[in-house]
């Protein structure tokens, strides 16, 4: 395939992660080759144990591969330097956590700009302002994680991860500690940022509903990509969790 893969926001090659050795031996991917579009929503899913939260942490640059290759766009993540792979982090990838990761002591509009600061970088003012109104913080800015929600604190990290205009935003079961409400909120707001604003987002869930927003799923088993679903429904993703969970209980 001599396909230009300038509209690749993230890709692995034959990419393989070992833990451990001899009895102890995992093996958490095997062989995994994916290709993930920029501009699009994909969502990663399988049973637990089956690879998905290591294959999005490989991609991301926080963990290493065993083997294979690794990149975020043109750029090849596997043998950086620690402080290559800190730069890259700082400056093209956006994170979104379950735990929300917000400093407690800094007010929602300082942990929005935390890694800018950090950066020596000042937002663009209109593309900031843009973030806080499509998150709906604008009378929140100045509140502490303390007198948030959680569906609030969320949105925080939500616009921490885009308010530097990454490349790619992983996004780590970033509904999983919220209520349905707050999930669905947050959940919208990551659709509307890749329908209006063109960004790229890769989120590991185990939740069928959450992964309907996205434009495509991914799903593993044992380490390896064994299915795919473009324009996925709730139903139609838990069909076929249903059967993967079958196939792994029987393996």
């Amino acid at each position: 395939m001599t396909t230009a893969t300038t509209n690749i926001a993230a890709r692995a090659v034959d990419a393989w992660k070992v833990y451990g050795s001899g009895e102890a031996q995992v093996i958490a991917l095997r062989g995994v080759d994916v290709e993930l579009e920029a501009g699009h929503f994909t969502a990663i899913m399988g049973p637990s144990g089956s690879g998905k939260s290591t294959l999005m942490h490989c991609l991301a640059g926080l963990d290493a591969l065993t083997r294979g290759q690794a990149f975020i766009g043109e750029t090849q993540i596997t043998g950086l330097s620690d402080s290559g792979l800190t730069k890259l982090r700082r400056d093209r990838v956006g994170f979104i956590f379950q735990q929300f990761n917000l400093l407690p002591t800094l007010t929602a509009e300082e942990n929005i700009l935390l890694p800018l600061s950090i950066a020596g970088r000042k937002p663009d003012p209109d593309w900031y302002k843009t973030v806080i109104t499509t998150v709906g913080l604008g009378d929140r800015l100045g509140h502490r994680p303390s007198q948030l929600s959680g569906g609030q604190q969320q949105r925080v990290a939500c616009a921490r991860a885009l308010v530097a205009k990454p490349e790619v935003i992983f996004a780590d079961e970033p509904t999983g500690n919220l209520d349905s409400r707050s999930g669905a909120e947050v959940l919208g707001f990551l659709r509307n940022s890749v329908r209006d604003f063109g960004q790229t987002i890769v989120m590991v869930t185990h939740d069928p509903n959450a992964a309907s927003y996205a434009d495509r799923v991914i799903f593993l088993a044992d380490g390896g990509i064994v299915d795919e679903m473009l324009e996925p429904t709730a139903e139609g993703v838990l069909d076929k969790l249903k059967n993967l969970d079958v196939t792994a209980g029987g393996a």
